[in-house]
C-alpha cells in the first residue's frame, strides 16, 4: 500500500556552468520511492526542462509533483500518467525557450511515446504555460492530453503557435487510439493568442466522449475558441469565448451533448455551430451570442445531420446582432432534423431565423 504521508528527501546534483558563463541551474528534486511530493525547483535557465522531468522520472505512481517556476523549456515535458501535477502557484511560469519550436510544452506520454492506447489519469493544475509563438515560428501546442479520467484546472495558456490546449485520440506521429478516452474534466482555463483554435479535441475516431468543459475563458485565437471534432456525451457550459477569428463553440457530432449557458461575442464564422448524430438527443440551452466587432453572421447553427434523424432542444438563448446576419439557422444536410425550439430571444439581426427545407420545428411540451 502507497505511504501517504510526506517525507520528503532532498536530492541535489549540481549541472554547473557552460563554457559561455552562463549558468543553467542546478538538477534539484525531491525524490524518495514512497513520497507522496516531489518539488521540482526551476532556475530559469537551460537546464529546468531535465530538472523538470527528472522529478517526474523519479516519482512513483499516485505522487504529486510541484514545480517552482519561472521555468525555460527547451524540451516537451513528458507528463507520466498515475500523477498529479501542479505549479507552486497559479502565477509559475513554464515559458518555451527561444528557437527551440517544440511539437508541445507539455504533452501525455501516450502522445510523446506513439502508444495505442490512452495514457493513465492525470490532475494537471495551477499553472502558467507561455508557447512563446513570436520566438518559435514553428511550434505546435502548447499542451497536449492523450490520458483519460484526466483533470486539468486552473491553467493559465497563451501565446501557442497552433492550439493552446489540443486533446487528441492521435499520437505525435500519427498513431491513432484502439481504445476509449473519456471521463475527463476541463475547468477554469484562461486561453489566449492562440494561432489555431484555444481548446481542440481532435477525435478521428469516436475515443475523446463523456467530458466536461466548464468555468472558462478564451480570447483571441485564430481559428475557433472551442473546436471539438467529437462532443459525444460532452457537456460544455459556463464558457466565455470571445475575439475569434472562427466559430465561438464549434461542436461536432452531438450525441446527448449539452451547451448550456455559455457567453460567445465577436466571432469570425459562426457563434455557436454544430453537427448532429442521429441517435440520442442534445440540448443548447441559455446561451448568449453577441456580435459587436465580429464578421461573423451566423449566430447560432445546426449546420447538418450526419446520419438518420437528429433531434437537439434549442431553447432559451439570447442572440444580439450588430444589425446583420441569421440568429438561428437549422439545417438538416441529407438526413433529418427535429428542433424543439421556443424561448429564444433573437433582436438585430436581419433574418431571426432560418429553416431549412425538411426540418421538423417543435415548440415541446
Amino acid at each position: 500500500m502507497k505511504n501517504t504521508g510526506h517525507r520528503i528527501l532532498a536530492v541535489v546534483v549540481s549541472v554547473g556552468v557552460v563554457a559561455t558563463g552562463s549558468a543553467i541551474g542546478s538538477l534539484a528534486f525531491s525524490a524518495p520511492a514512497a513520497a507522496a511530493r516531489v518539488t521540482a525547483t526551476c532556475a530559469n535557465g537551460s537546464g529546468d526542462a531535465a530538472i523538470i522531468q527528472a522529478a517526474i522520472n523519479g516519482s512513483a505512481a499516485g505522487d504529486e509533483i510541484v514545480v517552482d517556476g519561472p521555468c525555460s523549456i527547451t524540451t516537451t515535458i513528458t507528463l507520466l500518467g498515475g500523477r498529479a501535477y501542479r505549479g507552486d502557484s497559479a502565477h509559475t511560469l513554464l515559458k518555451q525557450a527561444n528557437g527551440r519550436n517544440l511539437a508541445a510544452v507539455l504533452a501525455s506520454d501516450s502522445w510523446v511515446n506513439n502508444d495505442s492506447f490512452t495514457g493513465e489519469p492525470i490532475t494537471l493544475r495551477d499553472l502558467t504555460v507561455d508557447a512563446n509563438a513570436a520566438n518559435n515560428p514553428t511550434a505546435g501546442d502548447a499542451v497536449v492530453i492523450r490520458s483519460w479520467r484526466t483533470a486539468i484546472r486552473d491553467l493559465t495558456i497563451r501565446n501557442a503557435k497552433v492550439n493552446g490546449l489540443r486533446v487528441t485520440n492521435t499520437s505525435q506521429n500519427g498513431t491513432t487510439l484502439t481504445n476509449s478516452q473519456v471521463n475527463g474534466s476541463i475547468q477554469g482555463l484562461f486561453v489566449e493568442d492562440s494561432g489555431q483554435h484555444g481548446v481542440y479535441v481532435q477525435d478521428s475516431g469516436n475515443s475523446v466522449t463523456d467530458w466536461n468543459l466548464s468555468d472558462s475563458w478564451i480570447a483571441s485565437s485564430g481559428g475557433d475558441a472551442v473546436k471539438l471534432e467529437n462532443s459525444a456525451g460532452w457537456t460544455v457550459e459556463r464558457n466565455h469565448v470571445y475575439g475569434v477569428g472562427g466559430t465561438g463553440i464549434n461542436a461536432g457530432r452531438l450525441f446527448a451533448s449539452s451547451i448550456s449557458d455559455n457567453y460567445v461575442e465577436d466571432f469570425g464564422v459562426n457563434g455557436i455551430g454544430v453537427t448532429v448524430q442521429g441517435d440520442a438527443a442534445s440540448t443548447v440551452v441559455g446561451n448568449r451570442v453577441f456580435q459587436f466587432n465580429g464578421a461573423g453572421t451566423t449566430y447560432l447553427t445546426i449546420k447538418q445531420v450526419n446520419y438518420g434523424t437528429g433531434n437537439v432542444a434549442v431553447t432559451g438563448n439570447a442572440v444580439r446582432g450588430n444589425g446583420s446576419g441569421t440568429g438561428l439557422s437549422y439545417q438538416r444536410g441529407g438526413n433529418q432534423l427535429t428542433v424543439t425550439s421556443t424561448g429564444n430571444s433573437v433582436t438585430n439581426v436581419t433574418t431571426q431565423r432560418s429553416v431549412g427545407a425538411g426540418v421538423t420545428l417543435s415548440s415541446g411540451l
